[in-house]
């Protein structure tokens, strides 16, 4: 691994006035919801190298945001996987304006390009890229260039492809699941983690109720499934229980007050409540999460147009007990 020889470089400070607000553009209400940008860069990483991405320790960095539920799930595979000396992970500063993500000494500099924005390595990548800079972004070291943004398909491959240094014991996305898991996996996507962003999105009142209530019906039905086995597969976790989990970490402290989803906290669902506790008391889960870094509520693109809820953060207690021991498949 390389690592920058000069001294470590930082972005100059945050500047809203300046530079604005990123991705406050994202939304446009004129066609009544929330447009997810693109993610241009789907390059895969195989065990054989037949992608053009072999599988080997040391080529690969992670660039990860604690504030970002979708760049949280490749930290927390990565150490469920026991990837940490095979896969390098850094974490970009928790604030941004219209720069976009950027390296500062709160979470430390760029330990592998010595980049101050991430956007650098996006036009490194693509000269002259103009598109949404997003994390997580799986970096190649051997080519200098991004592997990989589209975060659906990087713990994939970081699950199931690094086998010959990754815990065996762990199978998150086993051959005889993978039809089951990718159903579901859609299912979250659509009305848990994405649901929630819609529902920040609506550009009407009969939208707001009817996206909110999409998602409320979702934790009712996975509150329900969680009843019956520990995680959502039965005993073991997979793919599924991390893509959900993200959302459930972040939901009575940022999703729920930002977005005002529903009258009742996640710990008003008890089995999702115990489920959720379940995973964080493990080390992959806490050990990546950063409680504190989920109190903002994102870019001010509420329509105020629309009547919502009221609903204020909150903060449970996730080191209390959640008696799921004994539950199995």
């Amino acid at each position: 691994m390389t690592t920058p020889a000069h001294a470590p470089l930082y972005a100059d400070p945050v500047d809203l006035d300046t530079y604005g607000v990123y991705g406050a553009t994202a939304l446009e209400a004129g066609n009544g919801g929330w447009n997810r940008p693109r993610y241009p860069f789907q390059g895969r990483v195989t065990a054989d190298g037949s992608s053009g991405y072999r599988a080997e320790p040391g080529r690969y960095h992670l660039y990860v945001s604690h504030r970002c539920p979708w760049a949280h799930r490749s930290a927390i595979v990565r150490l469920l996987k026991g990837l940490e000396d095979v896969v390098s992970l850094s974490y970009v500063d928790d604030e941004r304006d219209g720069r976009g993500w950027a390296f500062r000494e709160k979470r430390g500099a760029d330990p592998v390009n010595g980049f101050r924005f991430l956007r650098e390595a996006y036009e490194a990548t693509e000269s002259g890229f103009g598109g949404h800079v997003s994390v997580p972004v799986l970096w190649d070291r051997e080519t200098r260039r991004i592997v990989s943004n589209n975060f659906p398909d990087i713990t994939i491959d970081l699950g199931t492809q690094f086998e010959a240094w990754g815990d065996p014991a762990v199978r998150l996305y086993p051959v005889e699941l993978r039809r089951r898991i990718d159903e579901l996996n859609d299912y979250l996507y659509d009305n848990v983690n994405d649901g929630t962003y819609r529902v920040a999105g609506a550009a009407s009142n009969e939208s707001y109720e009817e996206l909110r209530g999409r998602v409320i019906s979702a934790l009712e039905l996975l509150d329900d499934r969680l009843s019956a086995c520990r995680f959502l597969h039965g005993d073991s976790i997979t793919e599924s229980d991390v893509r959900l989990w993200v959302t459930l970490v972040r939901f009575d402290l940022t999703y729920n007050p930002f977005a005002k989803i529903s009258e009742r906290r996640l710990t008003d669902f008890p089995n999702l409540w115990g489920y959720a506790r379940d995973l964080y008391q493990r080390p992959a889960f806490r050990d990546s999460t950063d409680l504190d870094a989920f109190s903002h509520l994102g870019p001010p693109f509420l329509d105020e147009a629309v009547t919502r809820i009221d609903v204020q953060p909150y903060r449970a207690d996730w080191d209390e007990p959640h008696d799921r021991d004994s539950l199995t498949a």
